[in-house]
């Protein structure tokens, strides 16, 4: 074995590694938001239509069952107001530390999707530099003839890399975006309710 097939055979290794890293964030985050209780806004939505119509004791329980991020979100914005219902601040305060350590648990992992996402091609390219200089070597030192098929065999194993780390990289920017427009939605949610359980809703037809 040259010190060129030992290259290949490491690249294949790492970009292997790198698809068990994707596969396996995939599904945490999956798990992870599961637990989580992310996207349950229509339980939410019912804790503040509790909360606004006068039902606080109704609102006040479900919120403390914390089955969601949202639900969690609202009991910090009900404790503070009950602790301190004439300083606003508080109540703003508290749901915004909540919101701080919901949103940066979500965001674990992340970097390391993204990160896939980076290092899979630039892999896959020298797997391919590697596997090329390999096939045109025999070129240089070989004498007469070179047999086209061993070194179109050598090119197609040298341009094997490139795709598979496209590949990678492709599905873990996949994963990685749907991921982040979880999270996306997730935050607005948290900032909306927020406000709204602090300040009310806005009424969309009272500019008409």
């Amino acid at each position: 074995m040259t010190i060129f097939d030992l290259a290949t055979f490491t690249v294949y290794g790492l970009l292997g590694f790198l698809s068990l890293v994707a596969l396996g964030i995939g599904l945490y985050k999956v798990g992870q938001f599961a637990r989580m209780g992310v996207g349950r806004r229509n339980e939410a939505e019912k804790i503040l239509d509790d909360w606004l119509n006068g039902r606080a004791d109704e609102a006040i329980t479900a919120a403390g069952q914390r089955r969601s991020v949202l639900s969690r979100i609202l009991q910090a914005v009900f404790s503070g107001i009950q602790a301190r219902p004439t300083d606003v601040s508080y109540a703003e305060e508290l749901s915004r530390q909540t919101a701080i350590v919901e949103l940066a648990t979500m965001s674990e992992r992340m970097r390391a999707l993204d990160m896939v996402v980076q290092a899979a091609p630039m892999l896959g390219l020298l797997g391919t530099v590697v596997g090329m200089i390999d096939a045109f070597s025999v070129l240089a030192v070989t004498e007469g003839a070179v047999d086209p098929t061993t070194l179109a065999g050598g090119i197609y194993v040298a341009l094997t890399t490139t795709a598979a780390g496209l590949v990678i990289a492709l599905f873990a920017f996949f994963l990685a975006t749907w991921l982040e427009g979880r999270i996306d939605r997730e935050r607005n949610m948290i900032e909306a309710l927020m406000s709204a359980a602090i300040h009310g809703r806005v009424d969309p037809n009272a500019a008409n």
